[in-house]
């Protein structure tokens, strides 16, 4: 499942693909023609992420000014909730003119690096072959498998498919839906009081804790598991048990992480002086987790990002001990049991 900080960097691409601009809202697999119906020919004002939401913000297409710079009445504006949840993505094509952004963010058939541009008229990239129709710059590729809604705009067309949520909810909602979620380290306005006060009036361990969206929101597995080796401390641990300065210690990383994640494209937690030689071979397994800057310049190997995540039973980059996995909750929880107590 994506983390916040995918989710973030979606926000931005619709912005810089269609901000202003009236759209062509459809659904191709028919699932959401309802609510396509509502947004089509309508203008996007707002693109805005809370943790593993994305919210994209629409109002008539004749709104004034005020409007379209984000500043429409409640009742004007309507929103797009999309959540990616294991399988969702978004896809993206564009004319030779667009905004070099990502090809497809999510959880695509086939991983593509975040770093790619829009594959332009031509390409030899399935996801651009055929078109639904021409426009003087451009050709539209056709949509590929089971899209539920197509935004197709002036210069990019954006595909989504197989999301765990997607509806059109006002205003209220989108308020309501908020409510539930626990601050965002991304976010402005990220609450970390919020956060170390709700951690800390629970016996459900810590490590627990920070998938929990309630707590916190955009946290996923990887950020778990490398926030706790390195501050230090015991996933396993209840939270009312780990002092408040430790879990603000948690919540400042998480800021520095998230948001580096979400300006790069990639989660890096390792810090240079712990970076050494390659993890031990595992029998010629393919690397188990993939980065989206993997191969480019200068970035960070895959196989040195991380402290603890997908490396049970390899050396602990600080103190050598293996690492540890077992399931918590359902998904694996990795840490090391000497740097963390």
């Amino acid at each position: 499942m994506p983390e916040g900080h995918t989710v973030h960097r979606l926000a931005r691409t619709f912005t810089s693909l269609f901000a202003g601009q009236v759209l062509h809202v459809s659904s191709p697999q028919g699932r959401f023609a309802d609510g396509a119906a509502v947004l089509d020919g309508r203008r996007l004002v707002a693109s805005e992420a809370w943790g593993k939401q994305l919210f994209l913000g629409f109002v008539p297409a004749d709104a004034p000014d005020a409007q379209v710079t984000g500043m429409a009445p409640e009742p004007e504006t309507v929103w797009l909730r999309t959540h990616l949840g294991l399988y969702g993505a978004w896809t993206f094509a564009g004319a030779p003119d667009a905004p070099e952004v990502a090809h497809a963010i999510g959880a695509p058939r086939r991983r593509i690096g975040e770093r790619d541009s829009l594959p332009a008229p031509g390409s030899s990239d399935p996801q651009a072959a055929g078109a639904l129709h021409a426009s003087d710059t451009w050709a539209v590729p056709e949509p590929r498998g089971q899209v539920r809604v197509r935004l197709l705009g002036a210069h990019a067309v954006a595909d989504l498919t197989g999301p765990t949520a997607c509806e059109v909810i006002t205003a209220e909602e989108k308020r309501a839906v908020e409510a539930r979620l626990g601050p965002d380290p991304i976010r402005d306005d990220g609450d970390a009081e919020a956060f170390v006060a709700a951690v800390g009036r629970s016996r459900v361990t810590i490590g627990q804790q920070l998938m929990d969206q309630a707590v916190v929101a955009g946290v996923g597995n990887i950020y778990r598991a490398e926030a706790l080796f390195r501050a230090g401390v015991d996933p396993l641990r209840p939270g009312r048990d780990v002092p408040a300065t430790s879990v603000r210690a948690i919540w400042d990383d998480l800021v520095v992480l998230m948001r580096d994640g979400a300006d790069h494209g990639a989660i890096v937690t390792t810090r240079p002086e712990d970076r050494g030689l390659p993890d031990p071979s595992d029998g010629g397994r393919p690397a188990r987790t993939r980065q989206n800057t993997d191969g480019a310049p200068g970035a960070v190997p895959s196989d040195q990002a991380f402290y603890v995540y997908h490396r049970e039973g390899l050396p602990c980059r600080v103190c050598g001990t293996p690492v540890l996995v077992k399931e918590l909750a359902g998904r694996n929880l990795f840490w090391c049991g000497t740097c963390q107590t």
